[in-house]
């Protein structure tokens, strides 16, 4: 991983990136990566997610590509509540996302708008 993506402005633009993703909504650590200007850095997304801990960044609704839930501070189960408390389909270990919401979020993100899948 270049260390340019874990510098301290690239982690600011994640977690503004985060911040932005409305309730009920869910984002791809390749899809954070690419709003925050680097498209290639989903790992270092999921790094400073696991080392987040802030209560005003909705980390839970950061997910793995392929729907697949990802890691939230160990607890797969408690970021499965968190999802689902919000509207959010999940199925096992993954969320239901539809096609549609899939092309706006990508369709936003190289127009700079940050419009998130649900």
């Amino acid at each position: 991983m270049p260390r340019s993506s874990r510098s301290p402005d690239f982690t600011a633009r994640v977690l503004a990136v985060v911040r932005r993703i409305p309730y009920g909504h869910v984002a791809t650590y390749s899809e954070v990566a690419a709003l925050a200007g680097r498209p290639r850095a989903a790992r270092a997304v999921g790094n400073i997610m696991r080392t987040c801990g802030r209560p005003d960044v909705p980390c839970h609704r950061v997910i793995a590509s392929g729907g697949r839930l990802g890691g939230y501070g160990g607890s797969e189960v408690l970021k499965r509540q968190l999802l689902m408390s919000e509207g959010v389909i999940v199925q096992g270990n993954r969320v239901k996302r539809s096609g549609s919401a899939r092309r706006a979020a990508r369709g936003n993100a190289s127009k700079g708008r940050s419009r998130l899948s649900k």
